[in-house]
């Protein structure tokens, strides 16, 4: 197995709030209302090009999550998104591949009209039971623009070379 060696000579600078940046290659900042009735800071991008802002559990006691045993774990956030945005649900890698936990419905959606506490679906897929602390980052949520559709109803669509072809279609290799 080949590995490729990578060296940061300094680190990539927070686009966010650089000034080397051209205002015009600054990522869109959107406002998003949030409450947060948890014990535990707001959700927060890791990395200064993270997509993805981690969500931690709002527990009053931590909780067993027994192999392939599924739990809602609350956060305590309640959030307002704005028409035509949504908020994704997903897996934080190293949760997974440490200790098998994983967002059950994935990505599970929050949509601009909801306004219920954000619950996180968690399942344990390891053989070894896990332990979720209050505090602790289990998903992440990535708020996205989404469109919506009117459908046309007609008796023909264009033909493709794939066609029909789905599941596994171009083989194995």
């Amino acid at each position: 197995m080949q590995t490729a060696n990578f060296q940061i000579v300094q680190p990539l600078p927070d686009p966010l709030f650089s000034a080397k940046f051209a205002p015009e290659k600054r990522p869109l900042l959107l406002d998003i209302k949030i409450i947060n009735r948890s014990q535990h800071e707001l959700p927060a991008y890791q990395s200064a090009l993270a997509a993805g802002m981690d969500l931690r559990a709002d527990l009053k006691q931590s909780i067993a999550l027994e192999p392939m045993e599924r739990q809602v774990i609350p956060t305590g956030l309640y959030i307002e998104l704005p028409p035509g945005f949504e908020a994704q649900i997903r897996p934080r890698s190293g949760l997974a591949a440490r200790s098998g936990v994983t967002v059950l419905n994935s990505p599970g959606t929050i949509d601009a009209d909801y306004r219920g506490e954000i619950r996180v679906l968690l399942v344990n897929l390891s053989r070894e039971r896990v332990e979720i602390e209050s505090g602790q980052r289990i998903a992440q949520m990535i708020v996205a623009k989404h469109e919506r559709v009117e459908w046309q109803p007609v008796d023909d669509i264009s033909a493709t070379i794939r066609g029909d072809g789905g599941y596994g279609h171009t083989g194995e290799k």
